[in-house]
This record gives C-alpha cells, structure tokens and sequence, in this order.
C-alpha cells in the first residue's frame, strides 16, 4: 500500500499580524509557524494506519511552501512517515486552493497511492476545498470531515462529523482521499529517537513551476484588520430593574423595540 498524506505550514494564530506592504497578506517577520493542527491528525492516522498492517505501506508526507515548511515535514517524518516531498514554493500564500490541488495531482497522478490523507481545511485560510478538489482531479472517492477511520481489505469504514452534532458513516473503497476532522486521533509527539532517524529520512526537493500547471482561478483583493466595535454595557441590579433598563436601551439605541 502507498500513503500520502498532505500537510500544510500555518502561523501561530496568536501572532501580532502586521499586514505587508501590498496589503494582500501577512509580514512574516516576527511570526512562528507550525503544522497545520487538522493535518497532525492526518499524519497520525496515516502512520495509525502503517502500524496496523505491519509496517508494510509506505507513506510519503507532502508539503509546499518556503524552506521554512521543512520544519513541519521533519517532524511528519519524526512521528512515523517514510520520506519526505518539499514543493519548494516562495509565494505559496498567493496560490488559490484549486492551484495547490493542482500541484499535488501533478505529483501524485503517476504514483498510484492507495490512499490520501488530508487535514479538513488550514488554520489560517479555511477554505475546506483543496482535498476534495484533488480527489475529483485523481478520480478518487472522497470522504470529508473523519472523526472515526478503519480500513480492512481495500475497504474504508469513516465516520463522518455533520452539521448540529449529527454523524454519518460511509463506506468506500480505495483509492480514497480523505480529510481528517478535529478528534479523529491523538496526534503523538515525535521520541528523541525518531527525532535522529527523521534526519536520515529522504527528503525530495521539487520546484513548484514544475508541477503548477494551472492558473489561479480566485485572488486574495485585500488584507486588513476587522472593524473596531462598540464595547458592550453590562447591566446589573435585581432582576425587574434589569429588564426596564434593557427596555430603555433597546427602545433608545435599537430598532428592535419601539
């Protein structure tokens, strides 16, 4: 069996963004990046997956971007994955996700993996669509938004996580892509000595321009902070003066009671 599982590289959502100068992204200086959260749950079901038949499948941990992604793949590699694929990409950021689908299809076409594991959207974009979008690219049969995974003789058994709570079970066969929701695992941290053997791991350098065949199909216009608001007021006191007050302001700064 061959296993790919895609990971992208986010920033620390708690970084002070300071906006660049052609207002279409982030200044990176000062901003700490890691693994995308849902894609560590891709990885440790991918490696789950490996212990589970043995050993025996070989899974290959993609990511593009700038050299700074490498960190991320090392650490893939540290938790359990064969060989790295780097997609050397400066401008990543400005790649729409039909783009980036296009990419990874581009590499994975020839290569006949079994299976695609896949976060269900990035931290910092959400868009949810670059899986699905390989998925239709390849040919593949898609599952999205996995809280539960088993596979047994060519056949995926996943729960899926709907909208109100509700879950739905699917049943497919590979080839499959699939996106990996938040608690599907618990994503394991790397051991010091898998950390040593990572370094040992083949890691494949591609240039993007040999693999982007498509043209962007969307553009990110503008970058910029959300709109300040108004603070809110706290009312306080016993309960039926409480509501007079609430009447009085809803009646004096709302249309909603006249």
């Amino acid at each position: 069996m061959k296993i790919l599982v895609c990971i992208k590289q986010i920033p620390d959502m708690e970084s002070k963004f300071k906006i660049n100068a052609e207002g279409d992204w982030f200044n990176e200086t000062d901003v700490s990046f890691w693994m995308n959260e849902y894609d560590e749950y891709a990885v440790e079901q991918s490696i789950q997956l490996k212990e589970q038949l043995g050993n025996e499948p070989d899974v290959t941990v993609l990511s593009i971007g700038p050299d700074r992604v490498v960190e991320s793949i090392k650490k893939a590699l540290a938790m359990g994955c064969d060989r790295g694929v780097h997609v050397k990409d400066d401008e990543a950021y400005r790649k729409d996700p039909f783009q980036i689908a296009s990419i990874i299809y581009e590499f994975a076409k020839d290569k006949n993996f079994d299976i695609i594991f896949t976060g269900m959207q990035s931290q910092d974009r959400g868009s949810a669509q670059v899986g699905v979008l390989l998925a239709e690219m390849l040919g593949y049969s898609c599952v999205t938004t996995v809280v539960n995974f088993a596979y047994d003789n060519g056949v995926i058994n996943a729960k899926r996580e709907l909208e109100g709570g509700i879950k739905s079970v699917v049943k497919t066969k590979t080839p499959a892509v699939i996106t990996c929701q938040l608690g599907l695992n618990t994503p394991r941290y790397p051991t010091l000595p898998n950390i040593m053997k990572a370094k040992k791991k083949e890691l494949i350098t591609l240039n993007v321009s040999d693999l982007l065949k498509q043209e962007a199909v969307e553009k990110t216009e503008k970058f910029y902070y959300p709109e300040k608001k108004g603070v809110g007021m706290v009312i306080e006191g016993d309960l039926a003066a409480m509501v007079d007050q609430l009447i009085s302001v809803l009646k004096e700064k709302t249309t909603v009671v006249k």
